[in-house]
């Protein structure tokens, strides 16, 4: 049997450590969806994967880089569930609803679990660092691809010509809020009945008549 070359054994290694690395973040989202962002740290994290300190420390130097990544990662895991599926609906107000009823059944499922996006937002809209910046930008990233969504819904004649895409994404995101709150806070039943009743309701507002 012909042995494994030796420039083959680095690429191997490297895997591995990708798979290690992908095991830790995996848990480490799973501990921050439950805990907070604040609630993560190496030690904790090395307890949970039954890894030492060090161990976890080789593959995120410090606390604040697990915490950035954690917050790439759910980001990455959301756009995998809510917007890039969204994208094969007909541009316009198809893909707009799809993308936003994704984004409450993933807010909704996320209740007992908690949201990071909504629980990072509270840890951290005081305390300016990398942090706080990495959660916002993912935060705009997602606003960005709604405001697109809603623009073209406008520009495809779907919503009327005035409907201003920066006010409708600001009250898209009231509604979702809303949802959180309501559904994890005051365990109000038919939170998202009325989430998705909101929609309904702006939509009759901004949607133009079909024609005939």
């Amino acid at each position: 049997m012909t042995a494994p070359s030796l420039d083959s054994r680095p690429a191997r290694t490297a895997h591995k450590g990708q798979q290690t690395r992908a095991s830790i973040l995996d848990a480490a989202l799973n501990l921050a969806s439950q805990k907070g962002l604040e609630g993560l740290s190496i030690g904790l994290l090395a307890e949970t994967t039954g890894m030492s300190k060090s161990g976890v420390f080789a593959h995120f130097g410090s606390r604040e880089e697990l915490q950035i990544s954690v917050i790439r990662e759910y980001h990455a895991r959301f756009e995998d569930e809510v917007f890039y599926p969204s994208l094969r609906e007909p541009r316009g107000l198809p893909r707009l609803e799809v993308m936003y009823r994704r984004w409450l059944k993933r807010v909704s499922v996320e209740v007992d679990s908690g949201c990071i996006y909504i629980s990072g937002a509270v840890e951290f809209d005081d305390r300016p660092g990398p942090v706080r910046d990495a959660l916002a930008d993912m935060v705009r990233t997602w606003h960005t691809g709604l405001v697109r969504a809603i623009t073209l819904a406008r520009d495809e004649g779907h919503l009327h010509a005035d409907t201003d895409p920066r006010q409708m994404l600001f009250e898209l995101h009231g509604l979702v809020l809303a949802l959180h709150h309501d559904a994890r806070f005051l365990r109000t039943p038919g939170a998202l009945q009325r989430a998705e009743q909101g929609f309904q309701n702006m939509l009759a507002r901004h949607r133009v008549a079909p024609s005939g």
